[in-house]
């Protein structure tokens, strides 16, 4: 994809999928400019500081307000809208602020990209947002709907917009893993929910892969999930443990309100639809038009005998296979490194 001179939007992009675009694109592309597009000033501050790039501008402004998305959006060529909110836990206690956010944030996004002729928007989308019984879920499942919607009505000839859904990111912001370590390092229990829960496991690298897969080979519509191995939380748990040398006692607390006992990447509908690309599936836009037998009369035979693609029935890790993935990561690194220094 052409990228010469153009010019990059990141909403949220002050998160972690932010930073972690940033370090693939800001030293090594093309990109005449990349905006940060975020409503958190503090750390906008902080990445302007740290990086001091002059191809780096900041935005201040919050998806639910489409003029402030508006005004970003001018003489954006590509979007990668990451804006969400996504802990669970939040988004039961308040369900309209995530719809807000997720929903009709995401459509302020794509209706500005529109309008300022955007060239490809790629949504960011999560696991539980297949079959989701939680408000975040719910929410980001919603967007997806709101985002394959909007992709059937565009006729400017030059907005495509995308999806790409992908699992848990190992050490993102609120992830277990930054959790288990901080508690070995203060001598706390170990708490886990079900030490049976079953989990996708992939680095912020991988999510980053996803998106730029999407970005090179969109289509309106499309949504790309990447294969993940996965495993259970119990010993996600003990390989934390092994890798840091502790023996910290595990507790189980209980399964907290809206959590699965796994997760699904891809539902057996759309799964009976998906192309195989290797590394990542493929699932087409449903560009049926609003022609009421062709969803309550004409069936698949195929749906009821295909699986899902979930975390129970993917590639599983056992410990040593977690610590080698654990050990990928910078964050992980890091703690070796200081229990090192500290001896």
């Amino acid at each position: 994809m052409e990228i010469q001179n153009k010019i990059l939007l990141i909403t949220g992009g002050t998160g972690s999928f932010g930073n972690a675009v940033l370090q693939r694109f800001l030293y090594t592309s093309h990109f005449s400019e990349i905006r940060i597009f975020s409503r958190d000033e503090k750390k906008q501050d902080d990445m302007r500081n740290s990086l001091k790039n002059d191809k780096l501008k900041f935005y201040i402004g919050d998806v639910r307000d489409y003029n402030s998305v508006n005004q970003a959006m001018q003489g954006v060529d590509y979007v990668f809208h990451a804006a969400a909110l996504k802990q669970v836990p939040s988004c039961e206690f308040f369900p309209l602020e995530a719809t807000k956010t997720n929903v009709f944030g995401t459509q302020n996004v794509i209706d500005a990209a529109v309008a300022n002729k955007v060239l490809k928007v790629i949504c960011l989308s999560t696991d539980k947002a297949a079959y989701p019984i939680n408000a975040m879920g719910i929410s980001k499942a919603l967007m997806e709907k709101v985002a394959i919607a909007a992709s059937r009505n565009i006729n400017n000839g030059s907005t495509t917009v995308c999806l790409t859904r992908y699992g848990n990111v190992m050490g993102s912001r609120g992830s277990v893993i930054p959790l288990f370590i901080n508690q070995i390092r203060n001598n706390q229990p170990i708490t886990i929910t079900d030490p049976k829960m079953t989990r996708f496991l992939m680095s912020l690298e991988e999510a980053v892969e996803l998106v730029l897969f999407a970005f090179e080979y969109g289509n309106q519509g499309d949504l790309f999930v990447n294969k993940a191995p996965a495993g259970t939380i119990g010993d996600l748990a003990e390989a934390v443990k092994k890798l840091l040398k502790a023996d910290n006692e595990v507790k189980i607390i209980g399964t907290r309100h809206g959590e699965k006992l796994y997760e699904t990447l891809c539902t057996r509908e759309e799964m009976v639809k998906a192309e195989d690309m290797g590394d990542f599936y493929r699932i087409p836009a449903d560009n049926r038009d609003l022609n009421y037998a062709q969803y309550f009369s004409e069936g698949e035979k195929d749906v009821s005998l295909i699986e899902d693609y979930h975390s129970h029935n993917t590639e599983q890790c056992d410990v040593d296979g977690m610590v080698q993935l654990l050990l990928k990561l910078d964050f992980v690194q890091d703690e070796l490194n200081r229990q090192i220094a500290t001896l």
